[in-house]
């Protein structure tokens, strides 16, 4: 066995420590690492040597949380063994993935495996930022060639503009933000965050704060790896034909990469398919004697169109399509394009399409969703990006939702979920869903999906708190000078050829959500604060072009749309609205056409789409849950059963009370059988509760429909 190694440090007076030598020994890399209460287990391994005829890099990143971590069993009453990964685990994967994968070789081609398996948590608090900080760990301990630690944390903001590390869920759900960053000891590698409208300057704040705990991960990494000899290994790096290069260099001029650009994708594309074409033919015969492959030329003319794009950023600062560096894509909103639907946008920047549809249910409709890591919880706000191969002009099978289409989703939904009205605070007793079809992209097809779902909740008279529009900003570097270029509304060439994909959302004045990936090994904070600058300038003018469209959320909902009526009901009575088995709220629901929610606080909940309805299954359920009050009067009620004494009579349905002989007349009757019979219908009033609880009713101090 390995000698057991460990190092620890303090996170704002938590333990943070690293263990190697004890745990999965025959990994490459192991690290166990634990953070309070929490567990994780993370390995690294690197293949031998590369696959036949790859040309990329294969790493993967996995995820894995069981569900003995939190003391749970799994829900399903037929799969109790751990299936496909919940989103949640995926969007960590994708987290672990983006700040690690700048930090390989260039050209590298060895498959890459990292797994992190959470081991134990407290179901309390998010172990990915742990996650990330892990699989560095696992890394710094394999041998395999990666350039610096990697660490992350989760900062939250309490209500006095206060950052802390490590919110739980509830604070993560309440709060004003929650930030998951990642970066070396340098530099800010990952954002990942949500806020509650919060400025610029606030961000970047909650960014410097996180980076100085960021740093203490970094050099613990470094302390535990020092320990070890770590045999290095020796990665297989894509060969580079240099005959190739040479042919490319030679049959193309400046002139000829200057043929290329055009406003839309399709234009471009044309003139980069000529300028292919020009080069195949040039090189017609060095193919023929098998000297070059189609594939080495198609390397290098990737390389010098991507050299091609960059020059022209630096050195003009205009773009392909013409634009300039703050510029942005021409504009188009509309709503009510599925007058159908409850509520439907299209929104479109230059060839990048989202058409998003509302669907409005009741509370009943919410997602339940039963994650290893934490309780069971509901989710009444969900958004799902769609992105079939036709959006780019691709034939390929469609084969289910994948990690992009879920991570770009969960971006979009996090950019309105802070603007979302809520049952609690708002009376807004609804479960909302919304769908962006990408019908056609050339770039920030999320960005567009997020203000596609503005418009389509507008549509459909959700009362969000703000307008939200998002943007992708791009950027261009020269590393060696440091110069660079900040470009605002990236389409897919610059994002390709770009260093930085940094994805904002808001509204004109503060940040929604905060995405951002980069290629380089790190960027400062003066670059980030300008890059939010100029995206908010961006985001202003795209909410300019929307609110042409739909200014505000519509007075009221679409006709189409279910309304829900909420009321306030003794809880002691929520057992019998259910009845046995179901029974009595499954009858209400199939005789009034309509879905009843209860709560535990006696909060009931009514949705239908027929306000008749609604009101009649109101009245059943009022009747049910009926509390006496004296002087109440009920009329057209049934007589249940006669007897000496008197008569009892079902004043609301499934409540009997009793009418002494000295209440039914005016006159005095000598047998109560005189003047009724079961079946006959009477007015009551309600005059009195004994001591026993028993209702008095009296028929002769309200007026009847006829004479007794």
């Amino acid at each position: 066995m390995t000698e057991a190694k460990s190092v620890s440090v303090q996170l704002d007076g938590v333990d943070f420590t690293f263990e190697t030598g004890k745990l999965a020994n025959l990994a490459d890399g192991a690290a166990v690492v634990k953070y309070g209460n929490s567990v994780l287990l993370a390995t690294a391994g690197m293949a031998d040597s590369a696959r036949q005829g790859i040309d990329f890099f294969p790493l993967m990143c996995d995820y894995d949380p069981k569900y003995y971590a939190t003391g749970k069993i799994k829900g399903s009453r037929f799969m109790k063994r751990e299936g496909r990964p919940p989103e949640s685990a995926i969007l960590v994967a994708r987290m672990i993935d983006r700040p690690l994968r700048p930090m390989f070789p260039k050209g590298m081609m060895n498959d890459v495996q990292i797994i992190v398996t959470l081991l134990q948590a407290d179901g309390t608090h998010s172990d990915a930022p742990t996650a990330i900080t892990a699989a560095s760990m696992a890394l710094q301990l394999s041998g395999i060639p990666f350039e610096a630690p990697v660490s992350a944390v989760r900062v939250g903001m309490r209500e006095n503009g206060e950052f802390f590390l490590n919110p739980n869920y509830e604070q993560i759900d309440n709060g004003d933000l929650d930030l998951v960053i990642a970066g070396t000891e340098e530099a800010v590698m990952m954002v990942e965050a949500g806020s509650r409208l919060i400025s610029n300057d606030k961000m970047i704040a909650a960014f410097e704060f996180a980076h100085e705990r960021i740093k203490k991960l970094c050099a613990a990494q470094r302390e535990l790896a020092s320990q070890f000899t770590i045999e290095a290994k020796v990665p297989q790096i894509r060969e580079v034909n240099e005959t190739a290069e040479e042919m490319v260099a030679k049959s193309l001029t400046d002139a000829d990469w200057a043929t290329i650009g055009g406003v839309g994708k399709k234009e471009l594309k044309k003139t980069i398919h000529a300028l292919e074409e020009k080069l195949i033919e040039s090189c017609a015969t060095a193919l023929e004697n098998e000297e070059v492959s189609r594939g080495d030329l198609m390397t290098f003319f990737e390389k010098g169109l991507k050299k091609y794009i960059r020059k022209q950023v630096m050195t003009t600062g205009k773009r392909l399509d013409g634009r300039g560096l703050k510029d942005i894509r021409p504009l188009s909103s509309e709503v009510g394009t599925l007058p159908r639907t409850h509520g439907s946008g299209l929104f479109q920047r230059g060839n990048t399409q989202a058409l998003s549809v509302l669907t409005v249910g009741s509370v009943g409709d919410a997602q339940i969703l039963d994650d290893p890591d934490r309780p069971e919880f509901n989710k009444y706000y969900f958004h799902h990006y769609n992105f079939p191969p036709y959006s780019v002009g691709e034939v390929r099978p469609l084969r289910g939702t994948g990690r992009r289409e879920i991570g770009h989703g969960t971006l979009a939904e996090r950019a309105l979920q802070y603007v979302m009205p809520t049952k609690e605070k708002d009376n807004f007793p609804y479960t909302i869903r919304v769908v962006s079809e990408i019908l056609a992209c050339n770039g920030s097809s999320s960005m567009a999906s997020v203000c596609g779902s503005t418009l389509a909740l507008m549509d459909g008279g959700v009362p969000i708190k703000s307008a939200i529009s998002g943007i992708a900003m791009g950027l261009v570097m020269d590393e060696e000078t440091g110069k660079y270029h900040i470009l605002s509304d990236i389409q897919a060439q610059e994002d390709f050829c770009g260093d930085m994909d940094l994805k904002v959302c808001g509204d004109e004045n503060g940040l929604t959500a905060l995405q951002m990936d980069i290629k380089l090994k790190g960027l400062d904070m003066k670059l980030l604060k300008e890059a939010l600058d100029q995206a908010q300038a961006g985001r202003a003018e795209i909410l300019k072009s929307m609110k042409l469209a739909i200014p505000a959320p519509r007075a009221e909902m679409s006709e189409f749309a279910p309304r829900v009526t909420s009321f306030h009901i003794n809880p002691d009575y929520i057992r019998i609205i259910i009845g046995k088995g179901g029974e009595t709220i499954q009858g209400l629901c199939a005789e009034y056409d309509v879905k009843i929610d209860l709560e535990d606080d006696g909060l009931v909940m009514v949705s239908s789409s027929n306000g008749d309805n609604s009101a009649a299954a109101i009245a059943a359920i009022k009747s049910l849950a009926y509390e006496p009050e004296i002087g109440d009067i009920f009329k057209n009620v049934p007589v249940k059963s006669v007897m000496d004494f008197g008569a009892f009579v079902e004043f609301v349905p499934g409540k009997e009370a009793l009418v002494h002989v000295s209440e039914i007349a005016q006159r005095r009757i000598d047998t109560v059988s005189e003047v009724l019979k079961e079946g006959d219908k009477v007015n009551v009033k309600l005059t009195g509760v004994d001591k026993m609880g028993r209702i008095k009713l009296s028929m002769k101090e309200v007026e009847q429909d006829r004479e007794f």
